[in-house]
């Protein structure tokens, strides 16, 4: 979580405190939820069903579910359906090109191809 950058539009040093954070299951910890809380930044994060078990078995001590935002969440399915489909492609996926700037070139071909046929 310390390694987070959201580069700029404009010139300038990446910010290292976005405005929220968006990620799977894999990150529901309590460890990851207190850093993000304890640095002000929003997140939808959803909540593994074994914690969800184990905080409803604890009663009132087990205290109240995180939030999340389901729209929210529904938005980063999205963005990961269309990595997916550009994963489709053999040379994206494995990253044949040495060169950022050719690389970005076979992945705004793949879009295209994917735009095309759809």
């Amino acid at each position: 979580m310390d390694r987070i950058r959201v580069p700029r539009l404009a010139v300038g040093r990446p910010r290292s405190k976005p405005d929220s954070v968006s990620a799977d299951k894999a990150y529901s910890n309590r460890g990851t939820r207190a850093y993000l809380h304890k640095r002000g930044i929003r997140h939808v994060i959803p909540e593994k069903a074994d914690q969800a078990a184990n905080r409803r078995k604890r009663g009132s001590a087990g205290g109240r579910p995180p939030g999340f935002d389901k729209e929210r969440y529904k938005k980063r399915n999205t963005v990961e359906r269309a990595i997916n489909r550009l994963k489709n492609f053999r040379t994206v996926a494995t990253r044949y090109d040495k060169r950022a700037y050719v690389f970005l070139g076979t992945v705004t071909a793949a879009t295209l191809v994917i735009w095309l046929r759809s």
